[in-house]
């Protein structure tokens, strides 16, 4: 179903191994843990009890026949249900389908006037718009001058605009009373789950079952993988040995992760993983208070477009890279026609499907880089649907904790970003540097 694949060219299988079994003790440790635990994520993909408390929010939502919903969040609050509803939907979804699916993360006023006009566009016609906000502190900048400013929208064209509100957050957060104040609708995130772990919460869960994404087969997915990847058996679990990879890479000075997705719809994905992987990895101190200043650089890229801007450098620039190729299937088989005269511009391509042009291209990619002697992993999604996904983004989240036990820093917390939060505050509030 989904298979991660190691080039033996850049490290042997028995190096890999090695490095593999170190993550040994921190596998136990996140196969007992619990919501008291910071690897509580890892309880998400098997938590029937909060899938039907989002089941019936959806149900009770969708009564209310939303043709717009907003999801107002930034970071971890939304960039795993874009990557979702991209990857299973389509970037293009909006064009065909309602409920339509705007996200307002970050504080530009260009692109928010678009949400604001679209918003009012609907609620002139007599149709109804959903407002999910979330946010784990319910204190994030971004996110709460957005959600003010499109709150106010829905006040002037709603007098019970409260039922069309959805707060997603902690529990006892700043958010979680003012929604109880306001009557919104809440759900809760389990509060030692992190923002880039929670696309299997509510944070996720609620939006994509609104847009019609098969909720239990994510999960199933997400569980499917849950189970290989907290085996103890590192010669076979795909993310210790995965993380390996990683580590292996870092030590021999490359300081770049570049994600390379073989289709278009994957790249929201690619954009999850970077912040995953960036917030997680990239720590000043280790475990032990020591001064460490560790990361590797997480790139996204899209093939086979990002050939023809990055595959220069990549096989020919600095050997400062680890590749991760991913590639899926397609679900349409579209074919060059016959057209005999066109075979003088590229050959062989008359009557091929594109589908195999793009896998053609994939192997040729591979081949240069074996060539070259540059590192890539490979993982092989058997088809692009809520199974596959779920599947490999729990991998991606159980590979960046071993990475970071691996490293010994920290894979849950982010006190860099912490600190332009406290900046951000202090310029709001008119003091001086």
């Amino acid at each position: 179903m989904i298979v991660t694949k190691f080039d033996s060219v850049f490290i042997a299988k028995k190096t890999l191994h090695s490095i593999a079994k170190r993550c040994v003790p921190e596998l136990k440790r996140l196969a007992n843990a619990t919501y008291q635990d910071v690897r509580a994520s890892v309880c998400l993909p098997l938590d029937r009890g909060i899938l039907h408390v989002v089941e019936a929010a959806i149900d009770l939502k969708k009564k209310l026949h939303p043709e717009l919903i907003v999801v107002v969040g930034i970071g971890g609050s939304n960039l795993g249900t874009m990557a979702v509803q991209e990857a299973l939907l389509g970037r293009w979804w909006n064009l065909h389908h309602v409920p339509k699916v705007l996200y307002a993360d970050t504080v530009d006023p260009d692109a928010l006037q678009v949400i604001v006009e679209g918003m009012q566009r609907v609620l002139r016609q007599g149709r109804q718009v959903l407002l999910n906000v979330v946010s784990k502190s319910g204190e994030t900048t971004e996110t709460v001058a957005n959600f003010e400013v499109l709150y106010n929208v829905l006040r002037h064209h709603r007098k019970d605009a409260e039922r069309y509100v959805v707060a997603t957050t902690d529990k006892d957060s700043a958010l979680w009373h003012l929604a109880l104040q306001k009557d919104f609708s809440l759900l809760e995130i389990p509060k030692l789950v992190g923002g880039r772990y929670s696309v299997f919460s509510a944070v996720g869960l609620f939006p994509l079952g609104l847009l019609g994404v098969d909720l239990r087969q994510l999960l199933a997915g997400a569980a499917w993988m849950r189970e290989q990847c907290l085996s103890s058996n590192t010669k076979i679990n795909p993310a210790a040995l995965a993380a390996a990879a990683v580590y292996d890479s870092m030590q021999k000075g490359m300081n770049v992760y570049d994600l390379f997705f073989f289709s278009e719809e994957l790249e929201s994905l690619g954009k999850w993983c970077r912040q995953l992987i960036a917030e997680s990895l990239g720590k000043e101190f280790d475990l032990r208070g020591k001064r460490v200043n560790v990361g590797i650089t997480p790139t996204v890229c899209v093939g086979s477009t990002d050939l023809h801007s990055m595959g220069q450098l990549d096989l020919s620039g600095p050997r400062d890279k680890l590749t991760h190729f991913v590639v899926a299937h397609f679900d349409h088989q579209l074919k060059v026609p016959l057209y005999p005269e066109f075979d003088r511009l590229v050959p062989n391509l008359q009557k091929k499907e594109l589908g195999k042009i793009m896998r053609a291209i994939a192997d040729g990619v591979k081949a240069a880089y074996r060539k070259s002697k540059r590192p890539f992993l490979e993982t092989r999604l058997a088809t692009k649907d809520a199974y596959c996904v779920g599947a490999f983004m729990q991998l991606m989240m159980v590979q960046t904790i071993l990475a970071g036990s691996l490293l010994r820093v920290n894979p849950f917390d982010q006190p860099g970003v912490e600190k332009y939060k406290r900046e951000t505050r202090r310029f709001l509030a008119g003091r001086k540097a």
